[in-house]
Parts: structure tokens; C-alpha cells; sequence
């Protein structure tokens, strides 16, 4: 979480002293953050949800992605992108990331097999994907786009707003997100077919609010519907969001800037003019430089957060798709021919960028005293490692 305050506490009060908490009603706080939020996209249709999770998993039903097709996930995401392909009925396939610490196109062609529907590219730490060349390949195999911009709200890519790009995106707003309502998160589309089916995910009860009648895309979910609560704080921090992303940036290719001289090598970099700017990272040459490099400077190494990495996904690996057996996907008979055959060392080169990759984290509120001091840091930390 960045900033939150009284501005915040203002909005909330304002719902609670109206009476009107439940979402639906002329002039909720809910239907403004959605008009509000899919124009600063530039997208046709936004629906808040419970989570980023259920937000992921809204946008693939919505494309009609289920039981039988194959998803393409990155090697390192939350493990929040996998579960939402189960949740969807879908099999995860896991692909390599590359230099950019997002999921790479080259394994993303290469690993298109004939039941492969979809692929998820994650804009990790707010470093967007290669956009440009993914749309390219899923031109090419008529493959299904679901942007995964929970990490990355309020970035972009070479102009266009992350989760504009693809058929559909899921964002989050939960408590370690650039924008937040503590939990929360957003599906968003320009698809209009598609708006009936996502809607369905959100609200369990949906055809209550619409033509039982004529409407035959209804069905039942168990819902993910957001609270007033969180539509008032997100209308406050949609306010906040580009002021905090254009510091951090500037932060970003300041440290860059002033580190270019010491032999560290960056991340590579899709769109950094429009990236969210959170995090500053540098590949180093070897695990151990890494290690060592952490150590001196007090950095974070991108291989060793846990669930982002897939090594950590353990119910991905004991095949724990669901409560039961049979609403578990990976026994599902439309998915017997899926591939889900997964190995710790199935995405090594992942593992080879990801644990020589030291990160830093950046905030709105530092100083440039603070700035200065982090700068330092990495450069004598630099000095003694390579």
C-alpha cells in the first residue's frame, strides 16, 4: 500500500452515513468506479470483484476458456494466475520467463500445442510484457489474450494502459497493490458478448437483475461481487494512482541513470517510460554474486518470494485442483489430454534468470535524501561483487 488517509475515511463515511452499502443503486460508489476506470483504461466494460483472482477467472470465462483447453502461465506470477485457470475448469501449461522477468514469446510459440486456447501474460512487479510480439503470436494461433495487470494498475505498454491490450484483463486492489481497497479487483474487456458471462462470475445472483426470459447466457456462480466500501475507497485512489506511478518512474530511471556506470545490467525493460515503476532490478552474473549482492546491499532476489515461483505452487504440483474429486480439473475427462506433467526443474532457465535477479522495491513517499542513500548502497555493493 502506497498512501491512504483521511481522504479515504471521508468517502467510507459518506457511504455508511447514506445508508446505501449494497452496490446496487443510482449513483453507487461501485457503478462510478467502474465507469471511472474503464475510461482510464480506454476499454468498453469493467466489473468489480471480490479479487484479482476471481477477476482472472471472470475473464476467462467470459472467453468461454474451460474444461479441455490449455492455459500458457509464466513461471514466475503469484500463483493466483494458476488458480484461476482451475477455477475456470482449464488446465495450466507453465512457460519460461526471460530476461524481462515476464513471460517470454519465443516460449510462448513454443509451447502452443493443439490444445492450447489461451495464454495469461503477467505484468510482474509492474513491468509490463511484450505486448507487441504476444498479440503477434496469439494473431497467429488464434490464441486467447488474458492480461494478468493485478501487479501492475496504472502502468503501461508503449502508451496503451496495461489490461487494454488482450481480450480481456484482471486487476487487483488488495493491500500490496499500487491501488487498494485492502482486497478487491476488476475484470475488464472491450468484448461486449463476453459481458454477460463475466457478469455471471461476479454476481451469483445476476439473472435477478436481468431478462430471465431472452437472456441465454445465464448461469450460476458463487459470486464475487464488490462492497460500496471498496467502491468509495477506490474512487479516492483512482485519483492518487498516476501522481505515485509518474514519482516512481522518475525514481527508476534516476537510480539507472546514476548506476550506469558500474557494470550491474538492468532488467530488461518492455515500455520504461510507461511501466508502473515499483521496482528496480538488475540480473547478475551468477547465483552466488546474487546472494552476495543482497546481502551488501539489502535487496530482494526475484527467485525466492515464495509463491511467485512456480517451484512453490504445491497444490499445482499434487495435481489439488478443487474440494473434490470431481470438480477437480486435472480429473476431469474433457482434460485428459492436457498436459500436466509439471517438474521443478520443467522452466530451469527461469530459475537461472530469476535467482541471480536482486530487486528493489520503490515508494512515492521517499525522499531524495533517501534516493541518494539507495543509490550508494547499490554501487558499493556493486563494487565488491563484480
Amino acid at each position: 500500500m502506497f498512501r491512504i488517509g483521511k481522504e479515504e475515511i471521508k468517502a467510507i463515511e459518506n457511504v455508511l452515513l447514506s445508508g446505501k452499502v449494497f452496490r446496487y443503486g443510482i449513483g453507487g460508489e461501485c457503478a462510478r468506479f467502474e465507469e471511472r476506470y474503464a475510461e482510464y483504461l480506454g476499454v468498453k466494460h469493467c466489473l468489480m470483484t471480490s479479487s484479482g483472482t476471481t477477476a482472472l477467472t471472470a475473464a476467462l470465462v467470459g472467453q468461454n476458456i474451460g474444461p479441455g483447453a490449455e492455459v500458457l502461465v509464466p513461471a514466475c506470477t503469484y500463483i493466483a494466475t494458476a488458480i484461476a485457470v482451475l477455477a475456470a475448469g482449464a488446465i495450466p501449461v507453465i512457460v519460461d520467463v526471460d530476461e524481462s522477468i515476464t513471460i517470454s514469446p519465443a516460449a510462448i510459440e513454443k509451447a502452443i500445442g493443439p490444445r492450447t486456447k489461451a495464454v495469461i501474460p503477467v505484468h510482474m512487479w509492474g513491468m509490463p510484457c511484450d505486448m507487441d510480439a504476444i498479440m503477434a503470436i496469439a494473431q497467429k494461433h488464434n490464441l486467447i489474450v488474458i492480461e494478468d495487470a493485478c501487479q501492475c494498475v496504472g502502468g503501461g505498454y508503449k502508451g496503451r494502459k496495461a489490461g487494454s491490450i488482450g481480450h480481456a484483463s484482471g486487476f487487483s486492489f488488495n493491500y500490496y497493490k499500487n491501488m487498494t481497497a485492502g482486497e478487491g479487483g476488476a475484470v475488464v474487456t472491450n468484448d461486449d458478448a463476453a459481458v454477460g458471462r463475466m457478469g455471471c462470475m461476479v454476481d451469483c445472483c445476476k439473472f435477478y437483475w436481468t431478462d430471465r426470459q431472452t437472456d441465454e447466457s445465464l448461469f450460476v456462480s458463487n459470486g464475487a461481487r464488490a462492497s460500496e466500501i471498496e467502491g468509495a475507497i477506490l474512487n479516492v485512489q483512482l485519483d492518487r494512482i498516476d501522481g505515485m506511478l509518474d514519482i516512481m518512474r522518475g525514481y527508476k530511471k534516476r537510480i539507472l541513470a546514476a548506476l550506469a556506470d558500474t557494470g550491474l545490467q538492468p532488467v530488461k525493460a518492455n515500455s520504461l517510460d510507461h511501466e508502473a515503476g515499483t521496482h528496480v532490478m538488475f540480473v547478475l552474473p551468477s547465483e552466488a554474486q546474487a546472494t552476495k549482492f543482497q546481502q551488501l546491499a539489502g535487496s530482494g532476489i526475484a527467485g525466492k518470494t515464495g509463491r511467485h515461483v512456480y517451484t512453490e505452487w504445491d497444490p499445482i504440483f499434487a495435481h489439488r485442483g478443487a474440494p473434490y474429486d470431481a470438480l477437480n480439473p486435472y480429473l476431469m475427462e474433457a482434460n485428459l489430454g492436457c498436459r500436466m506433467d509439471y517438474r521443478k526443474d520443467m522452466c530451469a532457465a527461469s530459475l537461472g534468470i530469476l535467482n541471480r535477479t536482486a530487486m528493489f522495491g520503490l515508494h512515492p513517499d521517499r525522499t531524495e535524501s533517501e534516493i541518494d542513500q539507495l543509490v550508494e548502497r547499490i554501487r558499493k555493493a556493486a563494487a565488491q561483487v563484480l
